[in-house]
């Protein structure tokens, strides 16, 4: 008897946020940056502001927190040309740089993990992209940040999967092709976490360096573009049964997130 209804109580939880949320979990870009993309970037402050654990993966595109700002206004520059919007991108870019400052001066901690294809292709070029590495190199060296390369290889257990954020235990935003989704489920949000710490499990972690292979033999003594131009190629050219030791020559092993 009260087996039936202990089993029901314990659905209580998730019928709720259910009920809460069905109206505005799931938003079409169309309809979120109609006012701009300004507009768009400030909204979402609120929460971060609130958030003192943050843990995001990326299989697209380097997450907002830790991008450049060349790297930001070469992908929303992409976005509003694509979609058609309004150009306000360079208040956007300083609108997300507003956000980013909750990295240095907040009290959360981050997690980033991102796919190691996000590292290969890129946007705003060469030079965008060596700048970029430069920054996750200081950005991994914070002590609140984690930051790890998850290495593609042909034997996976866990594929790469949609980007998404998770703040604390409440949400999880997910960004997809058409819209932008707000999970807060609880059962949902921890299958989230579960994915994250298994994606986690498979990441090298730590900052990058771009001046020795996994042996210490050192890089020619080239200029920094140079390095980087050598790096790039030498990491696409590795087999796949050396994906990881590979990544090494990207990223030093430093520390990552405990998944609890």
């Amino acid at each position: 008897m009260c087996g039936a209804r202990c089993g029901v109580q314990g659905q209580t939880e998730d019928l709720i946020a259910s009920l809460r949320t069905a109206e505005g979990m799931w938003v079409e870009w169309r309809r979120m940056e109609r006012p701009g993309l300004k507009r768009a970037q400030e909204s979402r402050l609120p929460l971060y502001q609130r958030t003192r654990r943050f843990r995001s993966y990326s299989s697209w595109l380097v997450p907002g927190m830790i991008q450049t700002p060349s790297y930001t206004e070469a992908a929303l520059r992409a976005i509003q040309r694509r979609r058609g919007l309004a150009d306000d991108v360079s208040e956007a870019v300083a609108a997300r740089r507003e956000r980013q400052r909750l990295l240095y001066e907040g009290e959360g901690r981050f997690a980033f993990l991102v796919e190691e294809s996000v590292l290969r292709s890129g946007v705003g070029g060469a030079e965008v992209m060596a700048e970029q590495l430069d920054h996750l190199k200081a950005v991994g060296s914070l002590p609140q940040v984690s930051l790890g390369v998850v290495p593609m290889a042909p034997d996976r257990d866990r594929w790469p999967a949609e980007g998404f954020w998770i703040f604390d235990v409440a949400q999880v935003n997910v960004e997809l092709i058409s819209g932008y989704l707000t999970i807060t489920q609880p059962r949902e949000v921890a299958a989230y976490a579960q994915a994250f710490a298994e994606l986690a499990e498979l990441a090298v972690h730590g900052g990058v360096r771009p001046c020795a292979d996994r042996q210490g033999t050192r890089l020619p003594r080239v200029t920094r573009v140079q390095q980087r131009a050598i790096g790039w190629k030498r990491v696409s050219s590795a087999p796949y049964r050396d994906s990881r030791s590979s990544l090494v020559f990207l990223f030093e092993p430093n520390r990552r997130e405990s998944a609890e």
